[in-house]
């Protein structure tokens, strides 16, 4: 998994697995999941990001197990 931060667009990227994207849903408002050619999420694309999350409370809990 990996987060992007645009500061310029004001937009995250939650990017959840590779390859490329196939198609896009509008789930809420300013945010957008991609999905692959066999229908599984690759990515959200949050836009407005710092007024539509806490952009600036983002954690990260529990993944330090997988690490291992």
């Amino acid at each position: 998994m990996k987060l992007t931060y645009d500061l310029e667009t004001d937009s995250l990227y939650v990017n959840l697995r590779s390859g490329p994207g196939s198609d896009s849903q509008e789930i809420a408002p300013d945010v957008v999941a991609d999905f692959d050619v066999e229908g599984r999420l690759i990515g959200l694309d949050i836009q407005h990001a710092s007024t539509t999350i806490e952009v600036a409370g983002l954690q990260v809990e529990g993944l330090a197990a997988l690490a291992s």
